[in-house]
């Protein structure tokens, strides 16, 4: 799946094992998918964190505020099983539309599936409207 990634989702997905990393987490979330969107800065799921007036330091603020700081760590920073299933969200949204590609739209639906999710609480406790951010994504790519 991760094959179908556009070059800007796959930033995304470098993007976020660096703010795990920066965070001192070993470990890549929803979260740091989220923040990887946002700082990433061209695609759709940033245009929507940022019409949302989301910044990426507001989100990362959140994230440190609800997941905190750990010790410093090195390794391979594997994806949490919501990350995987946010992934795997992203690839059915994907194929709900017809397309054989998975970009950054995608993530961002992907990561708003699950609102248990701690993407999706950043967001809730940023203010953000999670079905609003399902109906803003859908209305940049269609």
């Amino acid at each position: 799946m991760l094959q179908k990634l556009t070059s800007r989702a796959r930033r995304v997905v470098i993007l976020s094992r660096d703010e795990a990393r920066m965070l001192n987490h070993d470990y890549v979330g929803t979260e740091h998918l989220l923040l990887g969107l946002i700082r990433e800065g061209e695609g759709v799921g940033a245009t929507v964190l940022r019409d949302l007036g989301l910044s990426l330091e507001d989100v990362r603020w959140q994230v440190e505020k609800i997941q905190g700081r750990c010790q410093p760590v090195s390794g391979l920073f594997p994806f949490t099983p919501s990350a995987c299933d946010a992934l795997q969200s992203s690839n059915q949204e994907s194929l709900q539309r017809g397309l054989d590609y998975i970009g950054t739209e995608h993530l961002m639906l992907g990561l708003v599936q699950d609102s248990a999710s701690a993407a999706a609480q950043v967001l809730v406790k940023l203010g953000v409207d999670l079905d609003h951010v399902r109906r803003a994504a859908d209305e940049l790519v269609l």
